[in-house]
């Protein structure tokens, strides 16, 4: 599992099994959130099992899959999921990056400062460039 830390509060991953999910309740997470549409490539998991396993460790779990673009309900959702959260979560798509780019328009709606929030993924190894005109609209400074 190739975990990337963006803040104290969010980390991303590519695509867990629901054997990581111990692991992840060992480090300390409290959320996991999982933006990838199940059957999306064969021999992928699928998101009950791994919901099934974070709620008998004790985790949350989320779903919001995204393929294609983002809209407005799945930046709200992932807002909603990360202000739940009762401490760091993960979450994961095939490559981390859409999980990333869904953080990244929450922050930005929320208000964050947009070239803090593209400094942390680029901390990450995110490139946020393609995003950045909605991340400046969405927080105002478009």
């Amino acid at each position: 599992m190739q975990i990337r830390r963006i803040d104290d509060r969010i980390s991303v991953s590519p695509q867990i099994d629901p054997a990581d999910v111990t692991e992840l309740a060992t480090q300390g997470f409290a959320a996991i959130i999982n933006n990838r549409p199940d059957h999306e490539e064969a021999g992928q998991p699928e998101g009950e099992p791994i919901r099934l396993v974070a709620e008998t460790m004790g985790l949350a779990y989320t779903a919001i899959p995204v393929s294609g673009g983002f809209s407005h309900e799945q930046v709200d959702a992932m807002r909603a999921a990360l202000d739940a959260a009762a401490g760091p979560v993960l979450a994961f798509c095939r490559s981390g990056t859409r999980s990333t780019n869904l953080w990244a328009l929450a922050e930005a709606k929320a208000g964050g400062d947009p070239d803090a929030i593209v400094a942390k993924a680029a901390a990450a190894g995110y490139d946020l460039s393609g995003i950045r005109p909605a991340l400046d609209a969405l927080s105002g400074t478009a």
